[in-house]
This record gives structure tokens, C-alpha cells and sequence, in this order.
């Protein structure tokens, strides 16, 4: 049995391909600890702008602590993932954007 907040964070299978998330929205673990801890956003700025309380931003935060080599690594996952398949599906806006710069 995985212990988690109750009132704040949930884990449930069809929400975010079962990643941490606060309870009630869509909102991964893994999106605030990235606009707090890599983007700058205080935790004020992201509860005011998502709409949640500030103890559900904190106990994101204390989640992703408790947790954090799995969650980095599971960035880490989806950034590669994301990176391969721009590599293998080339934005067809940017491709004409060069063509009409004559690049």
C-alpha cells in the first residue's frame, strides 16, 4: 500500500497516465515541482495561478521530495520521448516558415 495525502495528492490510473496529481484537477506532481524548481514560479504564483490552495502546492512539493529520484527520472523519460519524436515528425509550420525565409 502506497501512502499519500489524502486531502491533496492522488494517484489514480486514468488521471495522468497514473502519475501523482492534485487531488481533483490534472495537475501532476511533476508540473509543480518543474514551474517552481525549474521555471522560478514562487509557490504563491502557481497556487494563485491554477486556483489551488497553497497546502496542495505544498504537499506537491513534499511529494516530489519524498519521491524525487522517480519523478526526475520519469521527466527525464518524457523529455527523451518528447525529443524523439520531434526529431521523427518535423513541425510542418516550421519546415514552411524556413522555405518562405528561402533557408
Amino acid at each position: 500500500m502506497e501512502r499519500v495525502s489524502k486531502e491533496h495528492i492522488e494517484i489514480h490510473p486514468e488521471i495522468r497516465g497514473g502519475k501523482p496529481h492534485i487531488a481533483g484537477t490534472r495537475i501532476a506532481v511533476e508540473d509543480i515541482a518543474i514551474m517552481h524548481l525549474k521555471m522560478g514560479y514562487s509557490t504563491a504564483e502557481i497556487a494563485s495561478k491554477y486556483d489551488l490552495s497553497w497546502a496542495s502546492v505544498y504537499a506537491a512539493m513534499a511529494y516530489y521530495f519524498d519521491y524525487r529520484e522517480e519523478i526526475d527520472r520519469r521527466i527525464e523519460e518524457d523529455d527523451a520521448f518528447v525529443e524523439a519524436f520531434k526529431r521523427n515528425n518535423p513541425s510542418r509550420l516550421q519546415e514552411k516558415l524556413r522555405i518562405l525565409r528561402g533557408e
